[in-house]
């Protein structure tokens, strides 16, 4: 039975689409309301400081239960409910609140539904990548056209859109069927013998380095165009650009995954990551520098991502997937991206954006000395060979 394929892709398409009015622009509206750069930080690493626990948590239950798709529903409705409570509150400890309560719930879905997506498609999980970009066209749609509209409306209208989004994405998790269920093993491993293995704990350092270092980028790029004169609209573009070539990537990912390993896709991503925080750091002021930088983004986080998503789907067995993609999603984007936007916000101001950026390209630095000592070449898992 083939996998449902625009119903997989529906929701990525709408789950992106709400990042791509809320990653670029909602520091913009904290700016807004008042909150200086170290509460935005702080704002923003209580989003993804959830996602230490909180996948993590829905994973566990996710497996235990075999319910993906019903936990994926409720909690993609209950993000949704609670988010529209910004529509109505001002003050710091409310928006820190209401933060933690949304984030709790909105990290769920994705990396549930992300076994659940390779659940579908089992032997051919080389398509991933061809239902995954329709997330990028998502993201793309919103972040152009929310530029666009902020430049000659009031931004108060973002919490508006976003929770439109969010029901949309709700809704699209009821149109997902559920996948085939696959028998275990009678004596399957245990994850903790998974997750201290030498090479898995170096992949999630590696993964914890580069969501530290994508954690400026996503927190402030926006206010840094800003600050140096940058339009609503041609932000919106910058970011719109990135996402571009990352769907470039997906598009010719199954050929590249055919050729070459995971190992030398991640190394060669982590090279052009510590190229792209430096260009950003530096270069501001140049919008062509600002352009071949974002092109990056395919590398920086297209082919970082597409290498883990294989990383763990290779490396958990079927019973522990869901929380394979949990432990992922949890300690790169969560702990990771928790200290990065901590010390991007507390350091912002004090030793300006050239230092932050070129601590997030120290840091892919690290992760690619990491990533090559301890990822074994001659290792069969980091060799992807469709079947």
């Amino acid at each position: 039975m083939s996998a449902p394929y625009w119903r997989l892709s529906s929701f990525y398409l709408c789950y992106f689409a709400t990042l791509g009015a809320f990653i670029p622009y909602w520091s913009l509206y904290l700016k807004e309301q008042g909150f200086n750069p170290a509460e935005i930080g702080q704002l923003s690493a209580f989003l993804v400081g959830t996602k230490i626990i909180a996948p993590n948590l829905w994973g566990w239950i996710a497996d235990h239960t075999r319910k993906n798709l019903r936990i994926i529903r409720s909690t993609s409705f209950f993000a949704a409910f609670l988010f529209a409570g910004f529509l109505t509150i001002h003050n710091y400890m409310e928006f820190a609140w209401l933060t933690i309560g949304f984030s709790f719930f909105w990290n769920a879905p994705l990396p549930l539904y992300e076994a659940t997506t390779l659940a579908h498609l089992q032997a051919d999980s080389h398509r991933y990548s061809r239902i995954r970009l329709w997330g990028s066209v998502g993201f793309i749609l919103t972040v152009i056209g929310v530029g666009k509209l902020l430049d000659s409306q009031p931004i108060l209208l973002l919490p508006i859109m976003i929770t439109a989004l969010l029901t949309l994405t709700w809704l699209t998790t009821l149109a997902t069927p559920e996948s085939r269920s696959v028998s275990h093993d009678h004596s399957p491993t245990r994850i903790a013998s998974i997750i201290k293995k030498p090479e898995v704990l170096a992949f999630l350092l590696v993964y914890v380095l580069i969501q530290f270092a994508h954690a400026p980028y996503y927190v402030f790029y926006s206010i840094y165009l800003k600050q140096h004169l940058y339009s609503t609209t041609t932000t919106g573009l910058l970011w719109s650009l990135g996402v571009i070539a990352e769907i470039v990537l997906f598009l010719f990912m199954k050929g590249l995954l055919r050729r070459y390993s995971l190992r030398g896709i991640l190394l060669t991503s982590l090279i052009f990551a510590v190229l792209r925080w430096v260009l950003i750091g530096t270069y501001v002021d140049n919008i062509y520098v600002l352009l071949f930088a974002q092109l990056l983004h395919a590398a920086t986080f297209g082919g970082t991502h597409i290498a883990a998503i294989h990383f763990v789907h290779r490396f958990f067995d079927q019973q522990h997937q869901a929380k394979g993609q949990a432990l992922y999603h949890s300690l790169s984007f969560g702990l990771g991206g928790m200290l990065g936007s901590l010390s991007s916000g507390y350091y912002w101001e004090s030793l300006g954006s050239h230092a932050v950026y070129s601590a997030a390209a120290l840091s892919c630095g690290v992760a690619f000395v990491i990533a090559y000592i301890w990822v074994d070449r001659k290792h069969d898992m980091y060799s992807y060979k469709t079947r």
